[in-house]
């Protein structure tokens, strides 16, 4: 029998498995901090201006990257006291770092700023972060964070795959607060794509900008997730010096960008909002929000409120047509239970998701493709967004001939006097998985005001309508044609789509 010898450079790799196997079956322990509140609201010269003018909550929809980029910098560079900033994503591209700029300039001037991100996609940050946590008014921390943060995604996987259970519970939050006076709340993170300024493929995504009292309930929800004990400093995760260099940079973002974004003086920022402030809607607004963790995340238990919960709920009460806009659609049993409910008393079920070609996770699109026969059968009107959907510039950067779009948004119509907007899917991750938040608007003139923003998004020159046939066949109908398959971008797409179709991951999308 001939023995085979590894040389050297095959051993290597055997040799690093078992250290591989016991960095990933240490945890983290979650990290007990002194509690940090919001301060009490600013008592500033434009808020006080602003509130002589509108004594109730006030609430617009931000329904185009354009101007919600605009009243995000606005906000920032209105702040004089705190900005509470909590997201999900935040790449440092070009509106990252516009965004990253104005708050740096806010941080120059005394503004106190706290960051909250999500870890699932920071790999390779940490030396910015540390930077921004670095700044005397900047606190900086991860929710939820991997322990071992080096090498890539696959690699800190891998490092840290004993706790695959607590880390598969994220937190999917979208909210900035400024000077606890106003809040913007939605589905967008902070990246190109988001803001229609990718050069390939942007999101259709909307948000609420909110004034008054109500954005004290925003600062309360912040607070909550800030003191958590699975909200990290990022100083204390992080072996990384804190370079000045990335702050230098980032001060430097806004001589590039003002084709982007019109700076305005302080008497422009103080017409700028009374302007939007007059045409705001006055509506109830109550915000729903899961709570975060107090142990162990994959352990948490149901809170009193939790967003899934209120959803079906705004189901199970409407009465004439619930009109529903997602990413990703992967019906819960509850959920699909609320629907055909609904159907059954007579209420109208419009649904507008990705089709596969604008959805950027197939196997998302892939689950939800195991659940179309039945919410047609059930008598909903399904619709999935055109990647080259005619109406598609108002919400990318113009030329638009090359570049596709996507759907982002997580919005809801109810009836013809409610209206939900928020960061949630209707998947199981949004409903059972991640944290999320939004805000429930009773109004009629609001509910009127974002069916007639979602109107154009449901035609056929923008979005594909799905018919179910007589011998149960589906077909995708365009204005100018007629599909007897998905409009796939290629062969592979669809073999890739019907092998994730076929695995048992739906739970966890």
């Amino acid at each position: 029998m001939t023995k085979t010898r590894l040389s050297p450079l095959q051993w290597r790799p055997l040799c690093l498995l078992p250290v591989l196997f016991l960095a990933g079956c240490t945890s983290l322990r979650p990290l007990d901090l002194p509690p940090e509140y919001t301060p009490p609201p600013a008592d500033a010269a434009v808020w006080d201006s602003i509130g002589a003018e509108m004594t109730e909550d006030w609430h617009v929809l931000l329904n185009d990257g354009s101007t919600a980029l605009d009243w995000r910098l606005r906000a920032i560079d209105t702040a004089t006291d705190s900005i509470d900033f909590q997201t999900f994503l935040w790449y440092f591209d070009t509106v990252g770092a516009m965004v990253m700029d104005h708050i740096i300039q806010a941080a120059d001037r005394g503004v106190t700023v706290r960051i909250l991100v999500d870890d699932t996609f920071l790999v390779h940050e940490d030396d910015a972060l540390l930077a921004l946590a670095a700044h005397p008014n900047i606190e900086y921390r991860v929710f939820n964070p991997f322990k071992r943060r080096s090498g890539g995604v696959a690699t800190r996987q891998l490092l840290n795959l004993a706790e695959f259970g607590r880390l598969d519970h994220r937190m999917h939050n979208k909210s900035m607060v400024v000077d606890n006076r106003v809040a913007i709340v939605g589905g967008r993170n902070i990246a190109d794509e988001y803001f229609g300024l990718d050069s390939g493929a942007n999101f259709r995504d909307v948000e609420l900008l909110l004034g008054g009292q109500v954005a004290q309930d925003v600062s309360a929800v912040f607070d909550a997730y800030w003191n958590d004990r699975w909200s990290f400093p990022i100083e204390t995760l992080s072996h990384e010096r804190a370079s000045a260099e990335h702050l230098d940079k980032a001060r430097r973002a806004t001589e590039s960008t003002l084709n982007l974004h019109a700076e305005l003086s302080t008497e422009e920022l103080l017409e700028a909002w009374r302007g939007l402030v007059a045409g705001a809607d006055t509506g109830t607004a109550t915000l729903y929000a899961d709570e975060p963790p107090e142990d162990n995340p994959k352990e948490a238990a149901e809170a009193p409120i939790q967003v899934a919960n209120e959803i079906i709920k705004l189901f199970d009460n409407a009465e004439s047509e619930i009109l529903i806009v997602t990413a990703y659609l992967i019906p819960t049993p509850h959920l699909e239970g609320a629907v055909e409910r609904a159907i059954e008393r007579g209420v109208r079920v419009r649904i507008l998701t990705n089709s596969i070609g604008s959805n950027n996770h197939l196997s998302a699109h892939s689950a939800y493709r195991n659940h179309i026969d039945t919410l047609l059968g059930h008598g909903a009107e399904l619709h999935e967004v055109r990647t080259d959907a005619v109406d598609r510039d108002r919400y990318m950067l113009k030329p638009v001939d090359l570049k596709k779009l996507a759907l982002h948004a997580k919005a809801l119509v109810i009836d013809y006097d409610k209206v939900f907007v928020g960061s949630a899917n209707l998947d199981p991750r949004s409903l059972r998985v991640n944290t999320e938040m939004g805000f429930l608007i009773e109004s009629e003139p609001f509910n009127q005001k974002l069916r007639a923003a979602l109107e154009d998004d449901f035609l056929t020159t923008n979005a594909w309508r799905l018919e179910l046939q007589e011998d149960g066949k589906v077909f995708w109908v365009a204005d100018n044609q007629v599909l007897e398959s998905q409009p796939a971008t290629s062969f592979m797409q669809r073999i890739e789509d019907w092998f994730f179709s076929n695995m048992p991951i739906e739970g966890e999308l």
